[in-house]
């Protein structure tokens, strides 16, 4: 009991930030028919903008972080405008090449700006972990979970609550007849992917204190927000954040209960089930963003 205990903690921590992964992507995926190959890539941008704030700035952690998410959300504005925006109409092929040729640029770029050696990025938490009865975690990995929870309830409250939420959810419902409304799409497509990429960043801002970052730590980050936006159904926000614990979940399961060497695997036999027996997503829902 204690060590399933100590399992659904990990569970909660590492889900909140796949939970980031697939509402970013489910997002851009579905408010613009956009296959985001670069989000892999961006949650890498992320680790590396947090590792030069903090260890070759000297940027306060906390700020870095907030500093981190900013780089990722202008990175991904950056791509929609330059590469996305000019290949608007095209069939979905050749934005889908764009887009893998996008991915591996900015995979290139870190390689050859930073290195291929893993670097660690500094913590101000203290190394002693917080014991509550049998169950023991690092105040870094608290921090992880409260900083994505936090940034999972802005995202949802900025698509529910906001105008901005409105006229994505309207231009997911149908991009012309928002634009006959008033609504301008291109702008929206633009915030759309810059918010994606920033959730993405965010993510590997999280993570890659708790690991450590390297310049192909997005190839299997990217798997899985693809994994979760199937769990959670196409253009389902909360679908999405609950398919990132139910992935987490597998994996700590699968890892503390069969083999280690599993963990990724556990995840994706869930997956190979869903495509089976319900491939539009545990929490599909008929035209929604939210």
């Amino acid at each position: 009991m204690d060590q399933l205990i100590q399992h659904l903690v990990n569970t909660l921590i590492l889900g909140g930030t796949y939970a980031l992964l697939g509402i970013g992507l489910t997002l851009i995926f579905g408010i613009m028919n956009v296959v985001n190959f670069t989000h892999g890539a961006l949650y890498t941008v992320g680790a590396y903008l947090m590792y030069l704030a903090v260890a070759a700035l000297g940027l306060n952690f906390f700020l870095a972080l907030p500093v981190a998410i900013l780089g990722g959300l202008l990175f991904g504005a950056a791509i929609e405008v330059l590469l996305l925006r000019p290949f608007r109409g095209s069939d979905i092929d050749t934005t889908m090449l764009v887009m893998i040729g996008a991915g591996i640029a900015l995979q290139s770029g870190t390689l050859w700006i930073f290195g291929g050696v893993a670097k660690a990025i500094p913590s101000p938490f203290p190394e002693v972990p917080l014991q509550v009865g049998p169950v023991s975690v690092s105040w870094l990995r608290l921090f992880v979970l409260g900083a994505a929870l936090g940034l999972i309830g802005l995202t949802y409250a900025l698509i529910n609550r906001t105008k901005l939420g409105l006229a994505m959810r309207a231009a997911f419902q149908d991009s012309d007849t928002a634009a006959l409304m008033g609504v301008n799409v291109r702008l929206i497509y633009t915030a759309t992917f810059a918010l994606g990429s920033s959730l993405a960043a965010a993510a590997g801002a999280l993570l890659g204190p708790v690991y450590v970052v390297f310049p192909q730590m997005g190839g299997l980050a990217e798997l899985k927000a693809f994994a979760i936006v199937i769990l959670g159904g196409l253009g389902n926000v909360t679908g999405a954040a609950i398919g990132g614990f139910i992935l987490a979940l597998a994996e700590e399961l699968g890892a503390g209960y069969v083999s280690s060497g599993y963990r990724d695997a556990m995840g994706f036999l869930i997956i190979i089930a869903v495509l089976l027996y319900k491939p539009t997503g545990l929490f599909a829902k008929a035209e929604r963003i939210g």
